[in-house]
């Protein structure tokens, strides 16, 4: 992944791309097995890999390896490796009645536990996957997460939480991931969680921020309020960067609501902010964040940082700590 590349050419030449699905790994003890689906450039090497956790929503299919299109087919015609498990929490799984399994019904903990099954496993997707042997870097990982994803996300990168069920302290994580992005995460718990469906996600009243240590990108809508969560507004979901420690980065998208966009497929019809600009400009940042995360020489965050700012009508604005 060379850092020799203009943000320009790298936007103006995608690559081929490559998708491989159900890649099917057996997990003991999981309801089913873990499905995914892996994304990644016919060309090069020493890819970088991208572990993309679904959101929830009313889609039938969209919470799974089938969701995120816009987003892990750009990541991947521009150098990513990327990976899709369909978590327990899918609603492509209801007919299964995993719902009884333990931690129903979004499965919090083994989200996040799905991607460190992927990762113990990831000399085996390279070999498995046609024309990927022996092309991914597995010392650049990175996570990205929608909404619920972005939970799982934060838990991977440090948040830690409290277990409703048994009051322990739960630390998920998981240190061969190096940077990560946070796509409408929920935000803190406690007090703020106050809405009329807080009772179904006790596991956000304990949410811990000051712990999550690995660098981050955190993307908001400035429209994005969850009131059936909390009535603290947008800024709600600006807690993974307000609370957490440096280096972080914060992204906040004018005009966008949770969707941000519409980056969980082509012509989501329940977006209710369709924009496909928005959504190629979120594609846009959080590439280049991540490729600047791992080839700090590289310009293309700050230059699609100033893209995404400037003008008479800037589609957002960029902090950092």
């Amino acid at each position: 992944m060379s850092g020799s590349t203009s943000l320009t050419d790298a936007f103006d030449s995608p690559a081929p791309v490559l998708s491989f699905s159900p890649l099917v790994l057996h997990v003991p003890g999981r309801p089913v097995d873990l499905r995914a689906r892996v994304s990644a450039p016919v060309t090069g090497t020493d890819l970088p890999v991208i572990l993309l956790s679904h959101g929830q929503g009313p889609s039938n299919n969209l919470s799974s390896l089938n969701g995120y299109a816009p987003l892990a087919d750009f990541w991947a015609a521009h150098g990513f490796v990327v990976i899709q498990p369909t978590h327990l929490s899918s609603r492509t799984l209801s007919h299964l009645h995993t719902d009884t399994a333990p931690g129903a019904s979004l499965f919090w903990r083994s989200r996040a536990e799905d991607m460190t099954h992927i990762l113990d496993r990831l000399d085996v997707i390279e070999a498995v996957v046609p024309q990927l042997a022996g092309r991914i870097d597995h010392g650049k990982v990175a996570v990205a997460g929608h909404s619920m994803g972005g939970h799982t996300a934060g838990l991977l990168l440090g948040a830690r939480l409290t277990d409703p069920d048994d009051g322990q302290e739960v630390n998920l994580i998981e240190p061969r991931i190096k940077a990560g992005v946070l796509l409408a995460a929920p935000g803190r718990g406690g007090d703020a969680l106050n809405g009329p469906w807080a009772a179904n996600v006790p596991f956000f009243r304990t949410t811990d921020f000051s712990t999550m240590t690995t660098p981050a990108l955190v993307v908001a809508g400035a429209k994005d309020d969850s009131r059936h969560f909390t009535d603290m507004g947008p800024d709600w979901h600006a807690d993974p960067y307000t609370l957490a420690p440096g280096p972080k980065a914060l992204l906040t998208l004018y005009d966008a609501g949770h969707g941000l966009g519409g980056i969980s497929g082509y012509d989501v019809a329940e977006t209710t902010d369709e924009n496909p600009e928005r959504v190629a400009a979120v594609a846009r940042l959080t590439w280049a964040y991540l490729r600047t995360q791992f080839c700090p020489a590289d310009s293309a965050w700050q230059s699609a940082c100033d893209a995404v700012t400037a003008g008479r009508d800037p589609l957002g604005r960029v902090e950092s700590k």
